[in-house]
C-alpha cells in the first residue's frame, strides 16, 4: 500500500485584540444568577453554609471569651 498524501485543515479560535468584552457575559445579572442558584440548591447551600458560620461564630465567641476570663 502506497502512502496517499491528505491535506489537513486546522481551525485556529482566537481573540481579537480589539474585543473589549471578553467576559462581560459573566459578570451581567450576578446576584440574580446567585439567587437563582442558591433558591434551586438550598439545601446544598445550607449544609456548606451551616457548619462553616457556626465554626466561625464559636471561635469568635471563645476568643471573646478568652479576652475576658481575666476578669473573674
Amino acid at each position: 500500500m502506497g502512502k496517499i498524501p491528505v491535506k489537513v485543515k486546522a481551525v485556529v479560535y482566537t481573540l481579537s485584540p480589539f474585543q473589549q468584552k471578553v467576559m462581560a457575559g459573566l459578570w451581567k445579572d450576578l446576584p440574580n444568577k446567585v439567587t437563582h442558584k442558591v433558591t434551586d440548591n438550598w439545601i446544598n447551600a445550607t449544609l456548606l453554609l451551616g457548619p462553616l458560620v457556626g465554626t466561625y461564630a464559636y471561635v469568635q465567641h471563645y476568643l471573646e471569651k478568652e479576652k475576658l476570663a481575666h476578669r473573674y
